[in-house]
């Protein structure tokens, strides 16, 4: 609220309530949206690292006026295309490795308790029902705009106010809205549907309770959506609303934002076809998660580097994940970094350094030391959803040659070997490397992985 960091005080000792404003679905899922789920994906899983009790709620927008538009352009049933949408969605978030929330709140199952508190807002004043629709009136909460840090002079001048004649205040925002198309219940203002921003008060609300400690979301939602709620949540229940908000800053393609109004979106499922969901997790963890971050491939290719890097580290050794991993200097150091507002970028480079001492103890021969450090990297990187796969399979993804041809020509050269035939087996090694294929002999035998 204050737009600085401040130290986690949470409401119950041990225990985190967040609510992440979740997907309005009547289209693919684009990468803008994977890097927003993905950063509090992270961070659910970094409260939950700290042994911290998490009720994580990310509510579904299953009614909304883009929703109606998309299934008349499709002339389907409203409930079908949200449906056949939330489905996608549900495949495009487990392919990308995200937790379940514990919750996942629908709109339309919340038209009741959405009624009720439409209703509060009427009974203390703060909303009125004007020329069929219900709005509420901003002038009432004298707080508005503290969010957004915006004074009501600047909201009035504002171009994303909406021009209605019904309205008292042009700031004033729909609580419900007539309608006889499309979706609709009855009201006590006669057959409707919810505006947008009570949707996620009613359902915070109902999910967590009037008073929690995380809200979160994209920073496109922080005016007017996030600073509607507030204002709609604290006049309803006279209390403090969320202790803390939490905004992701916005993927940007050639500098744009990555938007589906703006038509220069790329699809979850489009960016999987070329690289894999850990690339992709890595590459939007890469910066810190309040700040812009640029879609190239070249950054995708970087990231697939660190990886393989990262996974190379851990190659070849008998490694069983750590569960207490103690107090070690690294670990002390990945805490402090993502105990500073969830610093991904520095709790990687931790763990970049880690790599970096594995592969001298390896060379250096010291493989049970270089054990215990691999297996304390894996579980510092379970926070952020990497290097949790078997190394060797992770660094053969991406590999043109079949994986039969790759093994064919190993047995070829190791046939060669045999027969003192050098010359062919180099010749065997340097082909399959132009492959961008790299062979390691050892005593179990040939393994290969990817460069």
């Amino acid at each position: 609220m204050t737009g600085r960091k401040e130290e986690l005080s949470l409401l119950q000792e041990g225990k985190v309530k967040i609510y992440v404003c979740g997907m309005t679905v009547y289209d693919d899922c684009h990468l803008g949206h994977a890097r927003t789920f993905l950063s509090f994906d992270m961070i659910v899983r970094y409260l939950k690292f700290k042994n911290l009790e998490v009720e994580y709620v990310r509510n579904i927008t299953d009614v909304d006026d883009n929703i109606l538009e998309r299934a008349k352009e499709l002339s389907e049933e409203p409930l079908a295309l949200t449906k056949r949408y939330i489905s996608r969605m549900h495949s495009d978030f487990q392919a990308l490795g995200m937790i379940v929330p514990d919750k996942e709140p629908k709109a339309t199952e919340n038209i009741k308790v959405i009624i009720e508190l439409i209703s509060v807002l009427i009974e203390k004043g703060h909303a009125y029902y004007e020329g069929q629709d219900v709005y509420f009136a901003v002038d009432s909460y004298k707080e508005y705009g503290k969010l957004s840090n915006q004074r009501m002079e600047e909201i009035h001048s504002g171009s994303r106010i909406e021009i209605d004649k019904h309205k008292r205040n042009p700031a004033d925002f729909v609580l419900w809205k007539k309608s006889r198309e499309g979706l609709f219940w009855d009201s006590p203002w006669g057959k409707g549907r919810p505006g947008w921003h009570i949707e996620c008060s009613a359902m915070s609300m109902n999910s967590l309770g009037k008073n929690f400690d995380i809200h979160a979301g994209g920073i496109d939602l922080k005016f007017p959506h996030h600073e509607n709620e507030i204002a709609q949540s604290e006049t309803s229940s006279g209390t403090k609303f969320a202790n803390y908000w939490m905004h992701t800053g916005p993927l940007r393609i050639d500098r744009e934002k990555m938007s589906k109004s703006l038509g220069n979106f790329l699809t979850i499922r489009e960016a999987l076809k070329n690289f894999s969901s850990e690339v992709l997790r890595y590459f939007l963890l890469s910066s810190h998660y309040r700040s812009p971050i640029n879609f190239s491939v070249e950054g995708l290719n970087e990231a697939k580097s660190a990886l393989d890097r990262l996974y190379n580290s851990t190659l070849d050794l008998n490694i069983k994940s750590k569960k207490d991993i103690g107090s070690t200097e690294y670990t002390k150091n990945f805490k402090k970094a993502m105990d500073d507002d969830f610093n991904a970028p520095e709790a990687l480079a931790v763990l970049f350094d880690m790599a970096k001492n594995i592969n001298r103890l390896k060379k250096e021969r010291e493989f049970t030391k270089s054990v215990l450090l691999a297996g304390e990297l894996i579980s510092l990187a379970g926070p952020l959803g990497i290097i949790q796969q078997d190394p060797k399979i992770f660094l053969r993804e991406g590999v043109d040659l079949k994986e039969k041809e790759i093994e064919d020509q190993i047995k070829e050269r190791e046939e060669a070997r045999q027969k003192g035939d050098y010359s062919s087996a180099d010749m065997i090694r340097k082909n399959l490397l132009e492959e961008n294929i790299i062979l390691e002999d050892s005593k179990e035998g040939t393994f290969w992985r990817r460069r």
